[in-house]
């Protein structure tokens, strides 16, 4: 595999990779084997050059054990060998390593389709691949797994491939070896054009020394996808799609404090800081308080550049660590900044250990930052449980120059959720760590790692620990106040339902009641909580020729609705006096004449049966019209008589009610005709 090298000049280093572990010998032989990861639990083997066509006149075979009594299955995920003659050029697989290897199946031919899943029987397997002269063919790309995950897929399987809106699948170790791109980064999501098990490294779900097991969640395709850089893969920018994916996370990716000042200065410990005098007699001080990720002005930076420097962060309790992002030099100036570094970790901090990938012996060395201002992000896959973590370069540019912030939760505060963020971290055993009794001795020679160029964004999680207690509290209160309000109007609705009301503002309705009860009769006022208006009541009864009796106890007049002078309609009625006015003797009440001086609008129309006494719209005490009014109605009796009508040439303004027999009834049933038009007398 093609990648970068640890010097400061960038060699390009071309690797094998092989994984040996105790478990047994597995191991790869010969001059035709392309990039491979052999684990006890998965793994990847390739033809060299793949995907592009392989060397004529080579070979290569690979011995895999797994842990006894386990069995291993293999998925293709290319298979196209030059066409030539089977016999020596071909794919073989084999129960068993050494001499008494037995065949299970034998390959050959261009473009091979093979779905099903190749089953050993027993926890030895051996790869055999032989070519000879061709001038086609790609080769092979094989992932295998213990059998127990049977939902193994390869490491070329991409988003698309997969219509479910959620599953879940086992990835193999060794997916870097695979030259697909993908595009997009956590927490925004991949397109869905992006290989699942690559674009699972790159957020942090599995490792590529390991594989494990991955939970996927479509949704819809965003326009633009982002290129970053995360656990030594790079993604690349892509363009908008139908769909994207994205992984279930544990719920262990918070904040730890540093860029928040939840961590204070007091928490952090340097081996060194680097301070000078400018020509202008300024003192330059690049102190530990600059090595908080995002805030502004010179990072931490220690006075001599060598592998015996780091950084500490004292958290004061043991948290889970599950990941970190570095940055270098925000100033172009001081394009300082870290390209590898270790991590150690300690419980008491005395006793240190260096992490260690899963199915590893080796420290990790983290790939750094490709240059002084981008975000790199590296996932702890096993995670780290520890009070003090301590970071260590091994590698910079000019010098050592460094700002961070450490991601995780409290141990067993992690929750499963389905967001756009990392997922859990993959399966296998994981070995003893490195220990120590003291701080190791840091200039000791290491590896670095096989590099495959990335960076990543800003991670925007907030301080899990304040989010654990503002969470619960916010949903508790919010939904007390949803149900009080539910509760409330559910009350007010069946009340007014109950009490049949108008169907007016509450505050019309007792306004309007209180300034009207001194004009009631007294038995209403007394009677007046028990009248009650119902819509239903008055769509059961008759129609417009019959005008029903109203019951003598009590007297009930419609309310008014709006105030104004409305056109008269064609049932209005109107409300008696109360009595008679100072000084006028005429006792009865119904058809003496209207003083000029006194005037009664018409009331809206009341419905077709039911009460049938209404209360005017517009009470006015004083007995004066607006002058608005009184212009449209001309000045003195004669204008408003004709609003009226009578049986009377006199003029009396009320008529009587009529029978059947258009003779006149009498006045004490309480009944009111529709006054009837008159024409206007002529002037003069």
């Amino acid at each position: 595999m093609v990648g970068r090298g640890p010097t400061g000049a960038g060699v390009l280093v071309l690797s094998v990779l092989i994984v040996l572990t105790a478990e047994g010998c597995r191991g790869q032989k010969g001059d035709g084997c392309g990039p491979s990861v052999l684990g006890p639990s998965s793994g990847t083997l390739s033809s060299l050059d793949n995907p592009r066509t392989y060397p004529s006149d080579t070979v290569c075979e690979w011995e895999i054990t797994v842990p006894r009594g386990k069995r291993i299955h293999f998925r293709f995920a290319l298979l196209d060998l030059g066409d030539s003659d089977c016999q020596v050029n071909y794919l073989r697989l084999y129960n068993g390593i050494g001499s008494k290897k037995t065949e299970i199946v034998k390959y050959c031919g261009l473009d091979q389709n093979v779905d099903e899943l190749i089953e050993s029987s027993g926890n030895q397997v051996t790869v055999q691949f032989r070519s000879v002269m061709h001038r086609t063919g790609r080769g092979f790309y094989l992932s295998y797994s213990t059998t127990e995950h049977s939902d193994l897929i390869t490491c070329l399987d991409k988003g698309s491939d997969f219509p479910e809106a959620e599953f879940s699948k086992y990835c193999p170790a060794g997916c870097l070896t695979s030259t697909e791109k993908i595009s997009g980064t956590t927490p925004n999501g991949y397109r869905e054009s992006s290989p699942l098990c690559v674009a699972a490294i790159h957020a942090g779900a599995v490792s590529n020394a390991a594989g494990g097991k991955i939970t996927v969640v479509s949704s819809t395709g965003i326009p633009h996808y982002e290129a970053t850089l995360a656990n030594n893969v790079t993604s690349t920018v892509g363009i908008l799609s139908k769909n994207l994916f994205t992984f279930k996370t544990d719920g262990c990716s918070g904040t730890l404090g540093l860029e928040s000042g939840g961590v204070v200065d007091s928490q952090l410990s340097v081996s060194s800081v680097w301070d000078w005098n400018t020509t202008a007699g300024e003192h330059v001080v690049w102190g530990k308080s600059g090595a908080r990720l995002k805030k502004p002005g010179l990072p931490w930076a220690p006075s001599p550049s060598d592998r015996q420097q780091w950084l500490q962060v004292d958290f004061r309790r043991e948290k889970r660590i599950t990941a970190i992002v570095t940055t270098g030099s925000d100033r172009s100036e001081y394009q300082y900044f870290v390209k590898a570094y270790r991590v150690l970790f300690s419980k008491d901090g005395k006793e240190w250990h260096f992490h260690r990938e899963t199915n590893s012996s080796q420290d990790k060395i983290f790939q750094g930052n490709m240059d002084y201002q981008d975000k790199v992000r590296n996932n702890f896959i096993p995670p780290i449980e520890a009070r003090f973590v301590r970071i260590n370069p091994t590698l910079w540019n000019q010098r050592i120059a460094l700002k961070l912030e450490l991601f995780g939760c409290v141990p067993g505060g992690g929750r499963a959720a389905v967001t756009k963020l990392l997922t859990t971290s993959g399966s296998g055993s994981t070995p003893p760590p490195a220990k120590t009794k003291h701080p190791p001795h840091l200039s000791e020679a290491t590896h670095t790692p096989d590099i495959r160029n990335t960076t990543m964004p800003p991670h925007c999680g907030k301080d899990v620990v304040l989010m654990a207690v503002l969470v619960p509290v916010a949903v508790v209160v919010l939904t007390a106040l949803i149900l009080t309000v539910a509760c409330v109007c559910h009350w007010r609705n069946k009340k007014k339902s109950a009490e049949g009301t108008y169907d007016i503002p509450y505050w019309d309705r007792t306004v309007w009641w209180k300034s009207m009860k001194q004009l009631l009769p007294s038995k209403m006022m007394e009677t007046e909580d028990s009248v009650r208006y119902s819509t239903p009541e008055v769509s059961r009864l008759a129609g417009h020729s019959a005008v029903p009796r109203l019951h003598a106890e009590p007297a009930e007049y419609a309310q008014p609705l709006v105030s104004g002078v409305p056109t008269l309609g064609a049932r209005s009625t109107f409300k008696p006096d109360e009595g008679p006015e100072p000084g006028y003797s005429d006792p009865d009440l119904y058809d003496a004449p209207i003083p000029p001086d006194v005037y009664h609008p018409y009331a809206e129309p009341l419905p077709s049966s039911g009460a049938e006494y209404a209360t005017p719209i517009v009470v006015d005490m004083g007995c004066h019209l607006p002058s608005k009014v009184l212009n449209f109605m001309g000045s003195g009796p004669s204008p408003l008589l004709t609003w009226t009508d009578s049986s009377h040439s006199g003029g009396s303004v009320y008529d009587t009610p009529k029978n059947a027999n258009g003779q006149a009834m009498p006045t004490q049933d309480l009944t009111y005709q529709v006054p009837q038009n008159i024409p206007p007398k002529p002037a003069g």
